[in-house]
């Protein structure tokens, strides 16, 4: 496994659990030594043992030694990172290419190289050749074998996955690769075998459909508001609907992370380089920047349309819960936003405080939210950690200059408003805000009829109905 990054790491590890030897390589020294030290570059929670139990039983191992690593290597992945080029949002591939020069200059027998990084349609032909150039065709082949982890539950994802995706130009990597993941074809796992092409555009195309469902649903939360309904009960009625699906339908301040914003650029470059047009992807790209901005006027108009001198305590830093990467947080252009509007920021966030500090400027990062809230004349809520949502609100109100709570993530349902604060939430009605209860029952008027007698739907839960 070349890369020890988020994909790399995650993926050789979870190998390692199915009872492969797997090695992982990576250029960086001190972070090789670390790994060995089990001292993880990553916060991905459950994955320090994991590394740890196969470490012990010999069949997970780090190095510097790619060639050492590749040359009795049955499969080689290479899961090195693809960061957006500056001012293009090209996918940058030096790394890709790179590493399969090394690979060409190391390879021994006849393994297949596997390209786990997310890469544009086509990569996966530039490294045969880039191997080719050095070793001849029919002594390696090349395959594409995307990842879909999501940061904060990766090892569920990988080992408990909705569906692998294999491309391949041959009958060798074909074999290879479904012999490696037999444990989940003995389990129903559905296996997409398809064209190497095809692999490689799969993931782009899925990550943008769900950057562009989280886009539409944010969309939606300012019309709720300005229409008195609540987003929570409009996600929930869309999203039974097997065919749209609740999941990514939680409205918030846009999308980040490592992913979303770097795929769906790449994939519109992709697009314009071969004259397509992709325009849904491009409004979603636009509206999901805008709109990271745009919660800076929600705090503006919570504290009267004037943030100079105001103290901010933000809560929740990283771009979602149970992860400590700030890539494309929400947070960032927010904070950027208030501190124009003259605001002095402190901040919070239970793991991403490291990372945070290497990207946020004039910003005091507090360990305790308390602190972090105490004489603040407003606080807002941008990542839901489990540890935000169970902040006592009573002795936070006590600690604050002022009452005044934006809730970007909705994680107070209605306990802020009762505990005698302001609330602003995203995509909820005043009334619901301040805690009204209503309750929306719809019954059956046929009890032959399962399909509607079966499930009712409340404004906030789901509950049987006999």
């Amino acid at each position: 496994m070349i890369g020890t990054g988020y994909v790399g790491l995650v993926s050789g590890t979870c190998f390692a659990e199915w009872g492969n030897r797997v090695v992982c390589v990576d250029k960086n020294a001190e972070k090789i030594e670390q790994l060995k030290q089990g001292k993880l570059p990553i916060y991905e929670p459950g994955l320090d043992k994991l590394v740890e139990r196969n470490q012990i039983a010999d069949r997970l191992s780090f190095t510097t030694d790619l060639t050492a690593a590749v040359k009795d290597a049955d499969l080689i992945f290479i899961a090195v990172g693809t960061p957006p080029r500056l001012g293009s949002g090209d996918a940058d591939l030096s790394f890709v290419y790179m590493a399969a020069k090394e690979i060409a200059e190391s390879l021994e027998g006849q393994p297949t190289v596997v390209v786990k990084s997310t890469v544009p349609v086509g990569t996966g032909d530039v490294v045969e050749k880039i191997i080719a150039a050095v070793r001849p065709h029919g002594s390696f082949s090349v395959a594409s074998n995307p990842e879909f982890l999501r940061e904060g539950s990766a090892i569920d994802d990988f080992l408990f996955p909705d569906r692998v995706v294999i491309g391949v130009e041959g009958p060798r990597a074909l074999e290879a690769l479904t012999a490696l993941y037999s444990p989940l074809a003995r389990a129903n796992t559905p296996v997409v075998v398809t064209q190497r092409r095809a692999a490689e555009l799969i993931k782009y195309a899925a990550n943008a459909f769900l950057a562009t469902k989280i886009t539409f649903i944010n969309e939606l939360a300012d019309l709720c508001e300005q229409v008195g309904a609540d987003i929570d009960d409009l996600a929930l009625g869309i999203g039974l609907d097997h065919r749209i699906g609740r999941s990514f339908l939680k409205a918030g301040p846009g999308y980040g992370g490592s992913c979303f914003p770097k795929d769906t650029l790449a994939l519109l470059r992709t697009a314009q380089d071969f004259g397509i047009a992709l325009r849904v992807v491009e409004e979603t790209v636009a509206a999901n920047e805008a709109r990271k901005r745009k919660m800076a006027l929600k705090v503006l108009d919570a504290v009267g349309g004037d943030l100079k001198g105001l103290t901010i305590a933000i809560l929740g830093l990283t771009f979602k819960p149970d992860t400590d990467d700030m890539r494309d947080a929400p947070s960032i252009p927010l904070i950027e936003t208030l501190q124009r509007f003259g605001a002095k920021i402190r901040a919070h966030d239970p793991v991403g405080m490291e990372n945070a500090a290497r990207v946020l400027e004039n910003v005091i990062l507090m360990d305790d939210p308390y602190e972090c809230v105490r004489d603040a004349d407003a606080a807002v809520v941008v990542t839901e950690w489990e540890s935000i949502r169970q902040l006592n609100l009573d002795l936070m109100k006590q600690l604050m200059r002022a009452p005044i709570l934006i809730d970007l993530r909705n994680v107070f349902p209605r306990g802020a408003a009762q505990a005698g604060f302001q609330v602003s939430s995203v995509g909820r009605p005043a009334s619901t805000q301040s805690g009204t209860p209503f309750t929306i029952v719809a019954a059956s008027d046929d009890p032959q009829d399962r399909s509607r007698t079966g499930i009712t739907v409340r404004a906030k839960n789901i509950v049987n109905w006999n």
